[in-house]
């Protein structure tokens, strides 16, 4: 098993953060089954609601402070420490309400829903060992 460095891998770049896969069916060598990443949400910023009709979600906050809303409920504080399970079909979105960065770890089982953010026209990547927004994004 190999070590699973950020540098090793792209990053993709979207208007309100960026997200780093380390695991998925796609990057890791001989596949697997689930998918795991770093999730940057910048300051006053969040992803639109959606939901993923083919995977769970479980979403750590390692860092930051935010709002999350889960299955069209009220949305509640989130802060470092927290963790929750979105299950598959469930809508949901995440702001940041801080001012740095709100860091999160993100998994889907199976693997493969990060695919469909490759979709979303503010989408774009950074090449794996790149440091986003020095003049080197595709």
């Amino acid at each position: 098993m190999k070590n699973l460095h950020p540098n090793d891998f792209a990053t993709s770049l979207f208007d309100w953060g960026r997200i780093k896969w380390r695991v998925s069916p796609d990057v890791t060598a001989g596949g697997a089954s689930m998918t795991a990443g770093d999730v940057v949400v910048f300051p006053n910023k969040g992803h639109d609601r959606h939901n993923h009709p083919d995977a769970d979600e479980l979403i750590y906050v390692v860092a930051g402070h935010g709002r999350q809303m889960i299955d069209d409920k009220e949305p509640f504080p989130i802060a470092a420490g927290d963790m929750f399970y979105i299950p598959r079909g469930v809508y949901h979105s995440t702001l940041n309400t801080g001012w740095s960065d709100l860091t999160l770890l993100v998994v889907y089982t199976p693997g493969g829903a990060e695919r469909a953010l490759r979709e979303l026209p503010d989408f774009r990547e950074a090449p794996a060992g790149a440091i986003p927004g020095i003049g080197n994004i595709g």
